[in-house]
């Protein structure tokens, strides 16, 4: 039916200018630690897929998994960032619900670290820090202080989705008006 050819290109507008502006935010977003796109894993993830199977059309976003911490961000065990307030996700030292079990692995540090150039880093008797203990360190840092929630994803989608009721409607009345004039003139 043209009315679902319609919504398909609405909902395909709209997974599109999330996806654009997500990117952008990943792109130009400040943190304490630079941008958030450092390798373009997470920016080269971003994914959107409409399906439709019989009347019912979905459309669902894919993203790194761990994509889903740099948008809500993740609350600390010591410390909280003031927007984490919202986030459903913490570290804990025994894990539980929605809580990631443990402090991060410190080698998931490494090549930030190397990117980040910290190198030549002394501790307060002037002996040099190796790279495993950088690699704790800044572990540890994030296991107590959490992960600062940048919205990247969030922000786009809620303002896209304030316009989309408005546009399907449009959309699907276009469609079911050209399917009407279709059938009248068979």
């Amino acid at each position: 039916m043209l009315a679902d050819k319609y919504l398909r290109d609405e909902l395909n507008k709209f997974a599109k200018y999330v996806i654009q502006q997500s990117r952008t935010n990943l792109t130009k977003g400040a943190s304490p630690y630079g941008t958030f796109n450092s390798t373009k894993e997470l920016y080269n993830s971003l994914d959107f897929d409409i399906d439709t199977k019989g009347d019912t059309t979905s459309l669902s976003f894919e993203m790194a998994d761990y994509g889903k911490f740099k948008d809500r961000g993740v609350k600390g065990t010591k410390s909280n960032y003031i927007e984490n307030k919202q986030s459903p996700y913490s570290f804990k030292s025994k894990g539980g619900k929605r809580g990631l079990k443990g402090m991060p692995p410190p080698k998931a540090f490494d090549k930030w670290i190397v990117r980040k150039g910290l190198k030549g880093i002394r501790d307060k008797k002037g002996r040099f820090l190796s790279r495993k203990t950088l690699q704790f360190l800044v572990a540890k840092s994030v296991f107590e202080k959490g992960m600062k929630a940048s919205m990247f994803f969030t922000k786009p989608f809620a303002a896209a989705f304030k316009r989309l009721p408005d546009e399907l409607v449009e959309a699907y009345s276009i469609g079911i008006e050209k399917q009407i004039q279709v059938n009248i003139s068979k």
